[in-house]
């Protein structure tokens, strides 16, 4: 079963994502890689596609409210981990409501987590 962010992406394609430049990619291997960043000011970048008119993030893969996966996932900056779905934790996410509704979505219920939790 997918996640409901894997039938949506809808985040990724509404708002800017702004980060400290300290969450890119070290030695390790570990963060945003910088080429997937653009520069904001002398503390902060953000994912390339995100800092536009019409938002949609480099590294989102797919078709917004049919299929969507992060390209960096496991290596995506903290405003990305910081998003939660409606419903994800028990509570309504405005912010992914109003991106949901943006783009043509329904905002999430807690129904659709009865599947999700189910697997």
């Amino acid at each position: 079963m997918l996640h409901p962010c894997q039938r949506c992406g809808a985040c990724c394609a509404t708002y800017r994502v702004a980060f400290h430049w300290m969450e890119t990619m070290d030695d390790s291997g570990i963060g945003v890689p910088e080429a997937l960043a653009e520069t904001l000011d002398p503390h902060r970048l953000a994912m390339r596609g995100t800092n536009a008119k019409a938002p949609r993030c480099i590294a989102l893969h797919g078709d917004i409210g049919i299929e969507t996966a992060c390209t960096i996932y496991a290596r995506r900056p903290s405003p990305c981990r910081a998003v939660m779905a409606s419903y994800e934790d028990g509570t309504v996410s405005p912010q992914c409501d109003k991106a949901r509704l943006l783009h043509g979505l329904a905002p999430l219920t807690p129904a659709d987590w009865v599947a999700q939790r189910a697997s």
